[in-house]
């Protein structure tokens, strides 16, 4: 089959790619600035904010599936426009489409959310995550959204992030909880995916519910680092608005996917 990977320069973009070609698929990948660091993928840069550049590329590649990763977190028009030109051209080509959402739809509570759970968001991220759920759901509502959480491994922003806060360059919220998932798995379940007939929402996150000073502590000491010097802060302190306790209940997936969830204190145990 061909998989066309929307977004193959991203972090997640690329492990799916590698996972791909390493399964025998015939890979496509796109890039929109940077490059396809992947072996064996036929990359092509594509402006998914251009509409009639992504229905061409799709009309000439003619893929059995589609995975859409392209976002860019202050960027409506690639987040939440780029996601509907996906699917529109995926669904006129009759691809199989995989659109990844994220758990910043979300409002924010202590109670887990179940996978149909309707977005609440608050903040304009989680709103144009929303919106191209809205449009994907529309135009194709034969079309799976995987929604995830953050996405840690080598060379993830997350783990930086942790190390940078570390070394007392920036600060980790007390008051923000996630649920990371590993790149590779996440990548796995993707994949999966692709191969199933499952519509609609699917939460695909880790099993471990973590704020962000706790992802830095566990990254200290998965690395041997001092977590002494460790800056924290919390998001009100920060001046931010934006969901802080956001946990996915993944139990659907889990007894759907022969992938395992691992959580991050497993991860980074």
């Amino acid at each position: 089959m061909t998989l066309l990977v929307v977004g193959a320069s991203g972090f997640l973009g690329a492990e799916v790619c590698r996972q791909a070609v390493a399964a025998g698929r015939r890979v496509v990948g796109t890039y929109h600035s940077g490059a396809v660091g992947v072996s064996g993928v036929a990359a092509r840069r594509l402006d998914v904010t251009d509409r009639a550049a992504v229905r061409a590329l799709l009309a000439e590649v003619r893929p059995d599936a589609v995975v859409s990763t392209p976002y860019r977190y202050d960027d409506w028009t690639i987040t939440a426009d780029g996601a509907a030109h996906v699917a529109s051209a995926s669904a006129q080509v009759r691809a199989r489409l995989v659109h990844l959402s994220s758990d910043a739809l979300h409002a924010g509570r202590p109670e887990p959310y179940a996978d149909d759970d309707a977005p609440s968001p608050v903040f304009r991220y989680g709103a144009a995550k929303a919106a191209a759920e809205t449009a994907v759901r529309l135009v194709d509502p034969g079309a799976v959204i995987v929604r995830t959480s953050l996405i840690v491994g080598e060379g993830s922003k997350q783990i930086q992030l942790c190390r940078d806060a570390l070394a007392g360059r920036m600060s980790l919220f007390t008051d923000e909880v996630r649920c990371p998932v590993d790149v590779a798995d996440l990548a796995a379940a993707v994949l999966e995916l692709v191969d199933s007939d499952y519509a609609g929402p699917l939460n695909v996150a880790g099993a471990d519910a973590v704020s962000r000073d706790e992802l830095g502590l566990l990254v200290a000491r998965h690395e041997g680092l001092d977590p002494a010097g460790m800056k924290t802060t919390t998001t009100v302190a920060a001046g931010l608005h934006r969901p802080t306790e956001v946990r996915l209940d993944s139990s659907r997936a889990a007894g759907l996917l022969r992938t395992r969830l691992r959580g991050v204190t497993e991860l980074l145990g």
